[in-house]
């Protein structure tokens, strides 16, 4: 059951139930990441009846976030909630959200925006929801016993994002009674093929890797390729369309982003 919004939102938002939603993804030129995008909303918007959901891309793929709040405020709804469909609040979350809700307040019919948590840790808590997608994803991948994982991530330079990658590989090895270590496809070490070999050489005979992506694309290719190259039994599939992220989704929406990132403007953008 989701948990009910806070006070705040019902005085200055409405109810959450009764405003759009706009999921943000992060784009790429791989087509499958856009369908996987547009796969849910799709799965959103049908747990969800009612006002629209849409999907939105920082690059890459159209519509960008700007032009879509502008079409939303166009269609006359004044208040819009925004997803950012991100595993980590790094540079696009503190960045360029922010600068594309500034985009389109700047111009057009007034709109208010409610810019949610990632969908990754907000703060110390990993989401039960996100946990339990990662091991629907694992156990489709069929590893068979593993007695060692590896969390694999985009990558970040950013050392507290990186940070709630490892408290998901912790709560990981925690709910799975498994020794897990992190890799990262980019910007940071150990990659996968080091992290899995790391597992075998201490002793591991069975690693299995959790894909700690949303969506399929050049990375979560090059991933599978390099972990199963160095011994991996299996490699998940990225979380995409899952029920349980879809309900995380919805998580966020019926929530409060964490305090203490609001720039309140004077067009009413709001939890930036």
């Amino acid at each position: 059951m989701r948990a009910a919004p806070l006070s705040g939102d019902r005085g200055r938002l409405g109810e959450p139930d009764s405003d759009p939603v706009l999921l943000v993804a992060h784009g790429s030129r791989d087509p499958r990441a856009a369908e996987a995008t547009r796969a849910l909303a799709r799965a959103v918007a049908a747990a969800r009846p009612g006002p629209p959901v849409l999907a939105s891309w920082l690059d890459h793929t159209q519509p960008d976030p700007a032009q879509a709040l502008r079409q939303l405020a166009a269609a006359g709804h004044p208040r819009v909630v925004l997803v950012p469909l991100l595993l980590t609040a790094a540079y696009h979350r503190r960045v360029d959200i922010p600068a594309a809700v500034a985009a389109a307040t700047r111009s057009g019919p007034p709109v208010r925006v409610r810019v949610t948590d990632v969908l990754g840790p907000a703060a110390a808590e990993v989401d039960p929801a996100l946990l339990a997608g990662l091991r629907r994803r694992l156990a489709e991948a069929e590893p068979g016993r593993f007695d060692a994982l590896v969390l694999a991530a985009a990558g970040t330079r950013d050392a507290a994002a990186r940070g709630s990658v490892g408290r998901v590989a912790a709560a990981l090895a925690v709910a799975l009674d498994t020794p897990t270590r992190v890799s990262y496809a980019s910007a940071a070490p150990p990659d996968v093929g080091v992290a899995v070999a790391r597992l075998r050489a201490a002793g591991a005979r069975r690693v299995a890797v959790a894909a700690y992506f949303l969506a399929p694309g050049l990375f979560h290719d090059a991933v599978t390729t390099t972990a199963l190259t160095a011994g991996a039994v299996a490699v998940s599939a990225p979380l995409t369309d899952a029920p349980e992220l879809v309900d995380l989704v919805l998580r966020r929406v019926g929530h409060e982003a964490t305090p203490g990132r609001a720039d309140r403007g004077d067009r009413g953008v709001l939890d930036l």
